[in-house]
This record gives C-alpha cells, sequence and structure tokens, in this order.
C-alpha cells in the first residue's frame, strides 16, 4: 500500500503531505518518494522546523542577507535554494509558526520568496513534502496550522499507521538502522 502511494506521489509534482505517529517513518517515505522521482538527481534536503527555534527558522527556510540582524556577516542560502531542482521535506510542519506558514504559502503558489533582509525575489523549484505528527484537522482548530496551507500540502496525502500496526515493517527498520549505523548504508 505504502509502496504504491509512493510510487504515485514520486510520478508528480504535486506537494506531499504524510501524516503519522513519531517514529513511523515518515521522513524515509519521504525520502522513497525523492528517490523514485523525476527529481532523484537532485537534493534531498529536510528540516525538522520543531527543532529550530521560530527566529532561526525563517532564516534556515529563506536564506538571510548579509546584515539582516546581528551575526549575519555574509549572505546564506536557505533550505529552499538549497533545494531547488529537488526536494524539500519540512518535517513537523505543523510546528512552523504562523507568521512563516504564510510565506510558505507564496512559495507553494508561484516558486517565490525573499531571504531575510534581503530586497530581491528569488525563484525555486522543489518538490515539496511535509509531514505531521499529528492530524491537521485538530492542529488548524488549535491555531497550530492554517488551513489554506493545509490544503496547499495536501494535494497528495500519505497517512502512516503507527508500528504497532505494522509489525512486520519492523524488521526492515532494524536492517536500516543496522546497515546505518555501521557504515554499510
Amino acid at each position: 500500500l505504502f509502496r504504491s502511494k509512493c510510487l504515485k506521489a514520486a510520478g508528480t509534482n504535486a506537494t506531499v503531505l504524510i501524516q503519522g505517529e513519531s517514529g513511523t517513518g515518515k521522513e524515509l517515505i519521504a525520502q522513497a518518494v525523492h528517490d523514485n522521482s523525476p527529481r532523484h538527481t537532485g537534493p534531498f534536503v529536510a528540516i525538522n522546523c520543531g527543532a529550530i527555534p521560530d527566529a532561526l527558522l525563517e532564516s534556515e527556510l529563506f536564506g538571510h542577507a548579509r546584515g539582516a540582524f546581528t551575526g549575519a556577516t555574509s549572505n546564506r542560502k536557505g533550505r529552499f535554494a538549497q533545494a531547488d531542482g529537488g526536494t524539500l521535506f519540512l518535517d513537523e510542519i505543523n510546528s512552523m509558526p504562523l507568521f512563516l506558514q504564510s510565506k510558505l504559502l507564496r512559495v507553494l503558489q508561484d516558486g517565490s520568496f525573499r531571504s531575510l533582509g534581503g530586497s530581491e525575489t528569488k525563484r525555486t523549484n522543489v518538490k515539496i513534502i511535509a509531514a505531521t505528527n499529528v492530524e491537521p484537522l485538530e492542529a488548524i482548530e488549535k491555531g497550530q496550522l492554517r488551513r489554506d496551507i493545509y490544503y496547499r500540502l495536501s494535494m497528495m496525502s500519505i497517512r502512516i499507521p503507527p508500528l504497532r500496526e505494522r509489525k512486520a515493517d519492523i524488521g526492515h527498520f532494524v536492517k536500516f538502522y543496522v546497515n546505518k549505523h555501521n557504515g554499510t548504508f
């Protein structure tokens, strides 16, 4: 079931929203979508929106211009620019502050953005895959997720059941992490 949904999602430029509890393999699914897409030779760039403080997340996503804030001594590319021609995976999208969700909406609409403190509009060509570990409609009701962002991100949706309901997949995860940590990945 996941394989067919992943292959279908990989074959389009449509945004993908992956839903599932923490630890269900959302990033692995995102990587599989990228690896099977026409963009597989481009970069796969992942960012955990919940792990970066709100004040830094805008710069991480969109980059910044020299002098944009204290300590910004040079221009810096953000994740959208780094992922150009490939895939950008936005994990824990529901943790992104609402003001950044509105900036994300602009990128989703026309592929344009401005770096923090920058004056020129930049363009990017990325496939966006987002993930959430909470029910999106509940996050909308709680004011954590904009409804328009949800509809833009969920052009294709993949819901991953928890591992306790997919015991046959546990061996695949064990093999993946053993290979990864043994350097044979």
